[in-house]
C-alpha cells in the first residue's frame, strides 16, 4: 500500500503546481484536465480500493486528453501526471499490475497509448516492455471467422465498435515504432470489416455490435447486428479512425479506403446532429423519441473526429461548419463552473453495453436510457478535453499556411540503435518525441499552418525551391558521425542564392566540441555572421540560473517570452549586414541579418529541442516554450509575400 500512496503524493505535487497561478487564464482543456486530476482519477484509479489502482481503459482516454493538453501547452506538470498514473501500474520490469492479458479484453490495450508516449519521451524500457505485453495480447486475440478481434472473450464471435479505438491506434503506433509493417493489413482490415458488418445503408449510421454467431438475444438473426444505434459507440469509432491515421504508411494501398470510411461516418454523423443545441443525442436517430437526452461523451468524440479529421487534411473544410456548432452546443449544454479555474461535464451516460451477466444488455432503446447519467464521467472528460485541445489548435491564427519549415539532415546527419536494434536516424528531427528531438518545435511550426519536411540531401536552390524556411542545426563532428558532411563554398553559395531569392534562413548551432563550426562558418559569414568557438553559459548540475538570460522589453522577436534558458553557448560576432537580435553582458547571443529578399537568424545552440520547451526539466520561470512561439511567428512574417 505504500508504493500507491506515494504515487498518490506524487500527482497531488503536480496538483499543488498547477494550481499556484503560473500560467494564467487556461484554456477550457487545461481547466477540465485540472478537474480530472483533482478529483476524478482520486476515487477511480489511485486510490481505488484497499488493493490499489485497476488496469482500465477510461482513466487511458483521459490520459490521452492530458497529452494533447501537454502538447499544446508546454507545461510538463501534465507529462508528470500521465506518468505518475502509469507508474502505479508499471513496474520496474515492464509488468503490468491487474493486467490480464487471458482475459482477451480489448479495452485493456487502450492505455498502451500512454505506455508508448512515456516510452517515446523519456526512452524507459519498462514502457516499451509493457507496451508490448498488449501488443502480444493482440496476437492472440481471438478473432471472428472473417478475422475480426472478439471484444472479450466472454463475448465470443462479437465485434462492438469500441473495441475499434480500444485496440487499433495503439495496434498501429507499436507497429509503426517497432516496424511491424505487415500489421497495417491487419489494422485496415478491422475497419473495413466492422464498417460491412454493422453500416445501415439508409442512414450510414453503425450499429454498437455485430455477433457473427447470430446467437445473442440482442443479435438480428439474419444480419448480426445489434438493434440501435448508441451516440458513443459510433464516436469511439470516429475517434479511431482520426487517431489510427496518425501512424499508417503514406503510400499504404489501404490507407485511401479508411479515409473513405472516415469520410462516410462523419457524413452520417453531422446528418444527426441536433440543429438546435448542435450535439448529439444518446440513441442517434431517435430525436423525438421520449427519453432520449443529448449526450456530453458522443458529443465530444465527434467533434473531435471531425475538427482533427479537417486538419489533417483528411476531411473536407466544410466539416468544420458542423465542428464548431458541436463545440458551441458542447460548451452551452454540458460544462459548468467548478471555481478556481476548474469545469465539471455532465450529462454523461456511465456505460452501456451490449448482453452480459447477471443484468442482461439487450441493445433495446428502453435499455439505453435506464444506463445512468452523471458528472465527471472519465470517458466523457477525456473525450471532451481531446475535443477542446483540438478546437483550441483551430482557433490559433494561421499566419503560415502554405509555407513550408525545412529541416537539414545532410549537415546534421546522426543515428542511434532503434527499438528494433537497426540504425536510424536522431537529433534535432520532427519525428523525435524525446529529449533530442524537435516534435513540439515542429508542431508549434504546424499549428500556426506551416507544414513540416526533411531534406536529407545537399542543399541546393533546386531543392529548397519548396521550401520557406530552411534550419540547420548542429552540423556534425567527426567524433559524431563516421562520414560528416562539411560545409563548403559550393553549399554555402547555393544556400545564399537561395535566402537572397526570399529563403528564411535558421542556424542553430552549438558551443565548441560539440558541433563542427570552423568549416561551417563559410555560409554564415556570407551574411556577416561568425560563430566564435567558444562555450558560453556553461551550467553545473541543476544550477538552471546559469544558463538564464533575460529578454529586455521590446525586442523585436521574442514579444511574450522574459526569460529563457540557453546553455553552453558558441557566441557570436557580426558585421554589416548583421545585427544582433539579442545581447547578453556585452556578448551577442543572437544575431539576424537581411539578405537580398531573405532573412537569415542564428543563434549558437541548438535551444529549441524537446529538453527545453517541453516544461518536464526547466522551472517555470524560464520560457523557452513561449518563446518558441515568437520565433516561429517572427520567421514566419520574413517570409516575403508573394505578389
Amino acid at each position: 500500500m505504500k508504493k500507491f500512496i506515494i504515487q498518490a503524493n506524487s500527482i497531488l505535487t503536480v496538483l499543488t503546481v498547477l494550481c499556484t497561478g503560473v500560467f494564467a487564464q487556461k484554456k477550457l482543456s487545461e481547466q477540465l484536465t485540472l478537474t480530472a486530476m483533482e478529483t476524478l482519477f482520486q476515487d477511480t484509479t489511485v486510490l481505488k480500493d484497499a488493493k490499489g489502482p485497476r488496469w482500465s481503459y477510461d482513466m487511458g482516454v483521459v490520459l490521452e486528453g492530458a497529452a494533447q493538453v501537454w502538447r499544446n501547452t508546454g507545461n510538463g506538470d501534465y507529462f508528470k501526471y500521465i506518468q505518475s498514473s502509469m507508474d502505479a501500474y508499471v513496474d520496474k520490469t515492464g509488468s503490468i499490475r491487474t493486467y490480464k492479458s487471458e482475459d482477451f479484453n480489448i479495452d485493456n490495450i487502450k492505455n498502451g497509448r500512454s505506455l508508448l508516449l512515456l516510452y517515446k519521451v523519456t526512452g524507459q524500457q519498462k514502457y516499451l516492455t509493457a507496451a508490448t505485453h498488449l501488443y502480444n495480447q493482440l496476437q492472440q486475440q481471438p478473432r471472428t471467422k472473417a478475422g475480426g478481434f472478439w471484444h472479450k472473450k466472454i463475448y465470443p464471435n462479437q465485434m462492438w465498435l469500441d473495441g475499434l479505438y480500444m485496440g487499433e491506434p495503439f495496434y498501429a503506433e507499436y507497429a509503426a515504432l517497432m516496424k511491424k509493417d505487415s500489421a497495417f493489413n491487419d489494422i485496415a482490415n478491422q475497419f473495413i470489416l466492422m464498417e460491412k458488418v454493422s453500416r445501415d445503408t439508409k442512414t450510414g449510421l453503425l450499429y454498437h455490435g455485430y455477433d457473427e454467431s447470430r446467437l445473442e438475444k440482442w443479435a438480428d438473426p439474419t444480419t448480426g447486428k445489434s438493434p440501435n444505434f448508441w451516440g458513443r459507440a459510433m464516436g469511439w469509432y470516429i475517434m479511431a479512425l482520426v487517431d489510427v491515421l496518425d501512424n499508417f504508411p503514406k503510400n499504404h494501398p489501404k490507407k485511401a479506403e479508411l479515409i473513405a470510411i472516415l469520410n462516410r461516418t462523419a457524413i452520417a454523423t453531422v446528418k444527426y446532429q441536433d440543429s438546435k443545441s448542435g450535439v448529439w443525442f444518446d440513441i442517434m436517430d431517435m430525436s423525438t423519441r421520449k427519453g432520449n437526452y443529448l449526450e456530453s461523451s458522443a458529443s465530444s468524440m465527434f467533434v473531435y473526429g471531425l475538427a482533427k479529421g479537417v486538419r489533417k487534411g483528411y476531411l473536407p473544410q466544410s466539416f468544420m461548419v458542423a465542428a464548431n456548432k458541436g463545440y458551441a452546443g458542447l460548451k452551452k449544454e454540458f460544462i459548468e463552473s467548478a471555481g478556481d479555474e476548474r469545469v465539471n461535464l455532465t450529462k454523461t451516460v456511465s456505460v452501456s453495453g451490449l448482453g452480459g451477466k447477471p443484468k442482461y444488455r439487450d441493445g433495446s432503446f428502453e435499455y439505453y436510457i435506464s444506463e445512468k447519467v452523471i458528472t465527471n464521467d472519465p470517458k466523457g472528460v477525456g473525450s471532451f478535453i481531446c475535443a477542446a485541445a483540438e478546437m483550441e489548435i483551430d482557433a490559433l491564427p494561421k499566419p503560415g499556411k502554405g509555407l513550408t519549415v525545412t529541416v537539414d539532415n545532410f549537415f546534421n546527419n546522426e543515428y542511434m540503435n532503434g527499438p528494433t536494434s537497426d540504425k536510424i536516424p536522431f537529433h534535432y528531427l520532427w519525428n523525435e518525441d524525446d529529449n533530442n528531438g524537435f516534435s513540439l518545435f515542429g508542431k508549434v511550426f504546424n499549428d500556426a499552418g506551416v507544414k513540416t519536411s526533411t531534406l536529407s540531401i545537399a542543399p541546393t536552390t533546386t531543392n529548397l525551391k519548396g521550401s520557406n524556411i530552411y534550419i540547420i542545426v548542429d552540423p556534425d563532428t567527426e567524433k559524431e558521425t563516421a562520414n560528416p558532411n562539411f560545409m563548403n563554398a559550393a553549399h554555402a553559395k547555393q544556400i545564399s542564392e537561395w535566402v537572397k531569392a526570399g529563403g528564411v534562413l535558421v542556424l542553430l548551432l552549438n558551443d565548441v566540441g560539440n558541433c563542427e563550426i570552423t568549416k561551417f562558418n563559410v555560409l554564415p559569414e556570407t551574411f556577416g555572421i561568425h560563430f566564435n568557438e567558444d562555450s558560453r553559459n556553461k551550467v553545473q548540475g541543476l544550477n538552471f540560473e546559469q544558463g538564464a538570460i533575460k529578454i529586455p522589453a521590446g525586442n523585436s522577436i521574442f514579444k511574450t517570452a522574459k526569460k529563457v534558458y540557453i546553455k553552453e553557448i558558441s557566441t557570436i560576432a557580426i558585421k554589416a549586414p548583421a545585427v544582433s537580435a539579442l545581447t547578453d553582458n556585452g556578448d551577442v547571443v543572437i544575431a539576424t541579418a537581411k539578405y537580398g529578399k531573405g532573412t537569415v537568424f542564428a543563434v549558437g545552440d541548438p535551444w529549441f529541442y524537446n529538453e527545453y520547451i517541453d516544461g518536464r526539466k526547466l522551472p517555470k520561470d524560464l520560457e523557452n516554450f513561449k518563446a518558441t512561439n515568437d520565433l516561429v511567428n517572427w520567421l514566419i512574417k520574413q517570409v516575403p509575400v508573394k505578389k
